[in-house]
């Protein structure tokens, strides 16, 4: 055998060696760092199962929201947490059911932030793996610790408990304060012209909507007759801060353009986006662009709005490059309701539109069209589109969306249903427990069990069946989807087996029941 240079051997055996070492780098890399995907999660205010042309509307037209739902997976049987905004606000990112928190109800704009700054929320987790969390939109889960000064930095909010950008408003547009708040700071604040705000009493001088009617552009109907901003009267009493006030015509854009911003400045790295619209909530104050543009005034000007908004931020993810790397989630915090507190002609002009679809109730109450909302999942070239009517619950994000990302952090409520967001599978949760202003229900398998409560069968201001009744309601919904025939007393099997799995998951008996105050 001849003999080898050993200046050449050794030069072959670095070379080997270095190509072994950056193919194990290379296996290992892929392994640790897969390729994450952006993940969206937009969400709408007061939007019912029957709104949108996917879900069978034909007096409105949604066709952004008809193209995701037909790209993607429609589920039928997708519900929110609750029948109310702030409780399903908090189910949705802490993966909690909202009954396990006293605080999770209806806030005022001065209530003190009910999500523990030591829980785990999905921004909380997905920024432990790498990502950007932005929030834009809609809170209504409480700010600082009850003594908030508007005037200053406000903290705890939505940067202690996960995410890293905050564009919001602190409650509701019927609700002062009336100004964006950005990372905690008022957005264009006069520090010469302070804010102040107060839920029991008024400022002196200050008009108010019950006082001072020939200064409105929109009449209240219940509830909202406190300060006017922007001929609006409002829930809750605000003086100062003028240069800070929002203009409620502009709102729409202005959230969707912090929205398209947030996108274009983290679209390097993988990104969260909570993008939560105020839309159909009311006051319902449309573009002078949508005007008319429904033909059933405000309300359904303000969900074609939205519609085109969504359309938009689309769009953008498109524009961007980013379409096929994202997940797009779509639902509403609750079911609908027509005439929320404004004589806004949602009533005169709601013509054959049925918002509610086939269902019975709306928001507020226990029977389906509380919480039962459009749901859409949409992720182009990654989801097959079809229809599921697999059993699926906002309340499950957090556990989906932690597996997605390949994260160990789990809730108490939350279940693990990616394959069935995904397209997937068809089998979802067993049950789930849905609740209304503190009272709570039964959905299992086809069925939906309510207890007796005490109160009033339908609420008059607002047009809508609680669900109360003295005795228990069984429902078959395979059936009988609006909810027609009782079934509690010819099926007492059946009922027995739901008010055991119900007191199962409750732990505990079910506490006083707070009356429903429309404010």
């Amino acid at each position: 055998m001849k003999s080898i240079n050993k200046n050449v051997l050794l030069a072959l055996l670095i070379a080997f060696t270095a190509c072994k070492t950056e193919k194990k780098e290379k296996e290992t890399s892929q392994v640790e760092s897969p390729t994450q995907p952006n993940i969206v999660i937009i969400y709408a205010d007061d939007l019912g199962y029957g709104e949108l042309g996917a879900y069978g509307a034909t007096e409105i037209k949604t066709p952004n929201l008809d193209k995701l739902a037909n790209g993607g997976i429609r589920f039928t049987n997708g519900y929110a947490s609750s029948a109310t905004c702030t409780p399903s606000r908090y189910a949705l990112l802490t993966g909690v059911y909202p009954w396990r928190n006293k605080s999770a109800k209806i806030l005022p704009g001065t209530a003190p932030l009910i999500i523990d700054t030591a829980q785990i929320t999905i921004p909380k987790m997905l920024k432990q793996q790498g990502y950007a969390t932005g929030i834009v939109g809609k809170w209504h889960l409480g700010l600082g610790t009850g003594n908030v000064n508007w005037n200053q930095r406000v903290s705890p909010g939505p940067n202690e408990v996960g995410f890293d950008h905050s564009y919001i408003m602190a409650a509701t547009q019927d609700r002062v304060p009336t100004v964006y708040i950005e990372n905690g700071d008022v957005v264009n604040l006069d520090p010469n012209d302070p804010i102040q705000i107060d839920y029991q009493k008024n400022f002196p001088g200050e008009p108010t909507g019950k006082d001072n009617p020939e200064m409105l552009k929109m009449k209240w109907h219940h509830g909202h007759y406190n300060s006017i901003v922007n001929g609006i009267p409002r829930i809750g009493f605000m003086k100062g801060g003028e240069a800070a006030k929002w203009v409620d015509e502009d709102m729409a854009d202005d959230f969707l353009k912090e929205a398209q911003r947030y996108v274009k400045n983290n679209k390097n790295n993988p990104f969260f986006l909570y993008y939560a619209l105020q839309q159909p909530h009311v006051p319902r104050t449309p573009h002078p662009r949508f005007v008319g543009s429904s033909g059933m005034g405000p309300r359904g000007d303000v969900i074609v709005e939205a519609d085109w908004c969504i359309g938009e931020f689309i769009k953008t993810l498109e524009s961007e490059g980013l379409l096929e790397n994202t997940l797009v989630i779509f639902s509403s915090d609750n079911g609908p309701v027509v005439n929320d507190g404004y004589y806004d002609d949602s009533v005169e002009k709601l013509g054959n539109h049925k918002p509610a679809g086939a269902l019975r109730g709306g928001k507020y109450s226990l029977f389906e069209a509380g919480t039962r909302v459009p749901f859409i999942t949409y992720w182009k070239g990654k989801i097959t589109p079809g229809t599921s009517e697999a059993l699926v619950s906002q309340i499950d994000f957090l556990a989906s969306l932690s597996a997605l990302v390949e994260s160990n952090a789990k809730s108490q409520d939350s279940k693990n249903l990616l394959d069935v967001f995904l397209g997937k599978s068809n089998t979802g949760r067993e049950e789930l427990v849905l609740e209304a202003t503190s009272r709570t229900a039964l959905r299992k398998g086809d069925w939906a069990m309510i207890p007796p409560y005490e109160g009033p069968a339908m609420n008059n201001y607002v047009n809508i069946e609680l669900g109360n009744d003295d005795e228990y309601q069984l429902y078959n919904l395979k059936e009988d989807l609006g909810q027609q025939n009782n079934l509690a007393k010819s099926n007492p099997e059946k009922l027995a087996e739901m008010i055991k799995t119900f007191e199962n998951i409750r732990e505990t008996e079910v506490e006083e029941i707070e009356s429903l105050e429309l404010k």
